[in-house]
């Protein structure tokens, strides 16, 4: 059976993406693989072994055009609310929590941060189906 051991995203600035993971998420580098022209940037969180692939080609200059499939990445938290909070305090962007209703029950309570990119990150309360 197939197992998921990592979502690559390009980005332009790798120290600037590094410091948001790491202060957002508490992600921390597993590994860094330079080569001629670009590098491959492994984060993970000390709870996961599944990591977040930044890949950064050195001669870009400008952002990435997301278009218009992007979906999204997805963390799960003990306190949405306070995950909320401290986004705020650290002036970091995030929507407003939603209740995410189906059937008159909450299916799930989360928000979506935005990274220095422009990638969305879904931070979901824990519970339900992710407990």
């Amino acid at each position: 059976m197939a197992k998921p051991v990592h979502s690559m995203i390009r980005v332009l600035d790798e120290e600037r993406s590094r410091a948001y993971y790491a202060r957002a998420f508490g992600l921390e580098l597993a590994e860094r693989i330079g080569f001629d022209g670009f590098a491959l940037v492994y984060l993970r969180h000390p709870s996961s072994p599944f990591e977040l692939e930044l890949t950064v080609n050195f001669d870009r200059t400008e952002p990435y055009d997301l278009g218009n499939g992007y979906g999204h990445l997805a963390v799960v938290v003990d306190d949405v609310d306070a995950e909320h909070a401290r986004f705020t305090e650290a002036g970091l962007p995030a929507t407003p929590v939603k209740d995410f209703q189906h059937q008159g029950k909450t299916l799930a309570r989360f928000f979506f941060a935005t990274d220095p990119d422009g990638y969305k990150i879904e931070v979901i309360q824990k519970g339900g189906r992710f407990a």
